[in-house]
């Protein structure tokens, strides 16, 4: 079968994937044997190169200030590029950037895609690294200029003319086949690796080359939840992918668990890409107390000043922006949550007309009547429970324990060893021990008030 090959390689200006401009690009295009065309320019990138990029690759603002800008290439580039399989080393990351440029003036450019890393992994396994400099002082192939894209496309032609060779297990079909995922797949990933991931709830791990945990998610199906990480063209989500050479997962039995679980490993590893819960440590804490009129307050202070906090929260801005919403939902004073301080009535934007309490247009007992409700939202209350679910295997549950409102961890029973337990305590010596904290406390939360409206939908009795 007659192929061309569209060899490509690209420098940019290094900033993050939404804010990378091209400013250099060179396109060999290839029959598998020679060399039948070559297109190759610096682009003038409309945006700033910093130090460490022109350090890099010895690219200066100097030098592409008259060079052509991406608009002014972009048609030659769809037409050398034309009816030619997109090869490059790391391919998502050239044909990502080409993709956005193009997609900048409104045209969707698609190609078929190869990825000389994938390839390298399969048709020469065993090497410490798979980058292009390593691979090729491996092969020895020269690099005539390391990190100029002609340079880095000529020697990947050369890779990609051995791997060719090389290709006794037709490895390169199999790639091109329209029902493969090889395409999408992060360079350093096996696609056994997916391939093995179960369609069940629970958390999944993805590594980098060092074993490192670099992100921590979870999902009710992980095989389907972790390909469309592959799909998602997010800044976070490719850089992430870039670095992911395994994938690991435990399995929990249901959603709830798997929340849970999540929250408790982002915690312990810090993964870098997890980012709203690996917060250490919560420091500001919610309360409520009377004033001389028997008004009800609630009101934010540092943990150790908070005295009996209803809810603990990571900054004052997560705070108020609680308490904000607790006024919205029940109405609420915001001069007596302590969003506004030294006036004699209170106006909130957000607010709908004031109830009236500050004015005395209400009765403190009515006032306070809400507060309370309020309160009574706020957490998972002050009671023993045990929430159970389904366990990963047929025969046990799972369950979450909380003891005086405080979570104590999750676990696993075998069934007829759990229709022995007749109280919450119980259930404390076959827990896994978590720490409480304010992500678990709304998980929690939220789970028993989508229970409770289930039950009200019902209108029957669901014993959780």
């Amino acid at each position: 079968m007659d192929r061309r090959y569209a060899v490509v390689d690209i420098e940019t200006t290094g900033n993050g994937y939404k804010g990378q401009k091209i400013t250099e690009i060179s396109i060999f295009i290839f029959d598998g044997e020679k060399v039948l065309e070559e297109f190759t320019t610096l682009v003038n990138p409309e945006a700033p190169i910093p130090t460490f990029i022109t350090n890099l690759t010895g690219i200066t603002q100097a030098m592409v200030r008259n060079q052509p800008r991406f608009f002014e290439i972009a048609k030659k580039v769809e037409e050398i590029t034309k009816d030619c399989i997109f090869v490059a080393h790391n391919v998502n990351f050239d044909y990502n950037i080409i993709h956005a440029e193009f997609k900048s003036l409104g045209f969707d450019f698609k190609r078929k895609k190869l990825c000389t890393v994938r390839l390298s992994r399969k048709i020469i396994p065993g090497l410490q690294s798979y980058s292009l400099g390593n691979i090729c002082a491996d092969e020895g192939i020269p690099i005539s200029a390391r990190h100029r894209a002609r340079g880095d496309v000529e020697a990947t032609v050369e890779l990609f003319k051995r791997l060719l060779k090389r290709d006794t297990n037709f490895t390169i079909n199999s790639f091109l086949n329209p029902k493969s995922r090889q395409a999408t797949l992060p360079p350093l990933l096996d696609k056994k690796v997916v391939d093995q991931l179960p369609e069940k709830h629970g958390v999944y791990y993805f590594k980098n080359p060092a074993k490192e945990i670099i992100y921590v998610g979870k999902a009710n199906n992980i095989k389907q939840r972790v390909i469309s990480h592959f799909y998602d063209k997010k800044k976070k989500e490719i850089s992430m992918c870039q670095e992911t050479a395994d994938i690991t997962y435990t399995l929990t039995g249901s959603e709830l668990l798997a929340l849970l679980h999540e929250s408790a490993e982002i915690k312990q590893h810090y993964p870098k890409y997890n980012r709203a819960q690996r917060r250490a440590g919560e420091a500001i804490g919610l309360f409520a107390y009377e004033d001389q009129k028997g008004v009800l307050h609630l009101a934010y202070n540092r943990l150790k000043l908070a005295p009996n906090p209803i809810m603990k929260y990571y900054t004052v801005a997560e705070c108020r922006k609680h308490i904000e919403l607790l006024c919205k939902e029940f109405e609420l004073c915001p001069k007596y949550c302590h969003l506004q301080t030294n006036v004699s009535s209170c106006f909130h934007y957000q607010l709908k007309e004031c109830k009236g309490i500050c004015c005395d247009k209400e009765t403190v007992e009515d006032y306070n009547k809400r507060v309370n409700k309020a309160i009574t939202s706020v957490g998972i209350g002050a009671e023993n429970l045990v929430i159970t679910e389904k366990g990963v295997a047929e025969n046990e549950i799972g369950f979450a324990l909380i003891l005086n409102g405080i979570y104590q961890g999750f676990g696993y029973l075998d069934k007829k060893q759990a229709a022995q337990l007749t109280q919450p305590a119980d259930y404390q010596f076959f827990v896994q021990p978590k720490k409480d904290n304010r992500d678990v406390q709304r998980i929690v939360a939220s789970y028993l008030k989508k229970k409770a409206k289930l039950i009200q939908e019902q209108n029957g009795e669901i014993c959780i």
